[in-house]
């Protein structure tokens, strides 16, 4: 089985606070559902015509887990919290194992 990984970029924070509150509550949703955090930041570098902004890249067992984390009731109430605070670029993709 192939891993699944969120691929995450975050465009523009609207809300600080909205992202504060998504951000105490998706760690633990994410870890309930396997997930592993490989990458938080923003981009050091930038290549063909790459933006600067904050990238997540998440690590799920399965890419069936990956689908099930963002699914799930848990993180359901993360993204309530989240609400409109933040644009972002959330992609769920399978790895090449």
């Amino acid at each position: 089985m192939s891993k699944g990984y969120w691929v995450t970029t975050y465009r523009a924070t609207k809300d600080p606070a909205k992202l504060a509150a998504y951000a105490q509550l998706a760690p633990a949703a994410v870890a309930a559902a396997g997930g592993k955090f490989l990458v938080r930041g923003a981009a050091e570098e930038v290549r063909e015509q790459g933006l600067k902004e904050r990238t997540v890249v998440i690590e799920f067992p399965t890419y069936e887990q990956a689908v099930a984390a963002y699914d799930s009731d848990a993180y359901k109430k993360a993204l309530e919290a989240l609400g409109d605070g933040v644009e972002r670029d959330l992609r769920i993709v399978r790895g090449t194992d």
